[in-house]
């Protein structure tokens, strides 16, 4: 059989990876960003405290706590933050059992503990909860945080070890992040994912058009996520997009 078709596949997704990475956003001291979540944080935690009922509160609290536990410095502030952010959301679904953030955030936060608990018996047990709180999160609001339930179901079964060590699964991950792809396709995120895990499992052809759908959303999303809040994300978005074209080249040039 002819070489062509996969070599012009190969040049395809070269060259588009090229033009998805020529633009990167500077990158900010991460200082700053863990000073803005201990910020968010304190004035969430102060605003709970004013207001026991208040569900923004709680919100707030409980996405700040997610972020300083993503970028504790060590497993015990990681578990410090995750167990503040697991608290406020049990006290918030108690109140609100179909809250679809409260779920989404409980997730996150269980997420962050069973890192800093790993590996432990007890760490594989939270995983579990996780995908419960995510699936919960998703019948309940499946477009909240541009799909975040799905995007992180999947990522979740993508990361994860398999069977029988943990949740990990080829066909979840894929099924999970499409979904989520489909739900919000102008999130980079989503297609970041999508696009990682078609890398992954070498499904080229698929990676091809996901990379195209990139490039296309690309400037609409600078102009729409912007701001102090959006910093650290493009961040991270810059950083994997340049990973995504590092890591295909060495697979193909590795490839038999």
């Amino acid at each position: 059989m002819s070489s062509k078709p996969r070599v012009q596949r190969i040049l395809t997704i070269a060259v588009l990876l090229m033009a998805l990475g020529s633009a990167s956003a500077q990158t900010a001291n991460p200082l700053v960003f863990i000073a803005r979540a201990q910020k968010a944080f304190d004035l969430a935690q102060k605003d709970c405290l004013a207001d026991t009922n208040s569900t923004v509160a709680k919100l707030h609290l409980a996405r700040a706590s997610f972020d300083l536990a993503d970028m504790a410095t060590n497993e015990v502030q990681r578990a410090e933050f995750a167990r503040c952010g697991i608290e406020v959301c049990r006290q918030w679904l108690a109140r609100e059992p179909k809250s679809a953030a409260g779920h989404y955030y409980l997730a996150m936060n269980l997420g962050e503990l069973a890192q800093a608990q790993a590996p432990s018996l007890t760490a594989y047990k939270l995983v579990h909860e996780v995908e419960r709180e995510f699936k919960l999160s998703a019948e309940l609001d499946a477009k909240f945080d541009y799909a975040g339930p799905a995007r992180n179901l999947g990522e979740l079964y993508f990361q994860a070890p398999g069977w029988p060590l943990s949740v990990g699964s080829k066909r979840k991950a894929i099924e999970w992040i499409e979904r989520a792809a489909a739900l919000a396709p102008g999130y980079p995120e989503n297609q970041l994912s999508l696009a990682e895990v078609q890398l992954k499992w070498r499904q080229y052809d698929a990676l091809v058009t996901t990379i195209k759908n990139m490039e296309a959303i690309w400037p609409a999303a600078r102009t729409n996520f912007t701001g102090e809040m959006w910093e650290q994300s493009w961040q991270d978005w810059d950083a994997r997009r340049r990973a995504l074209k590092t890591e295909f080249q060495k697979t193909h040039n590795h490839d038999p």
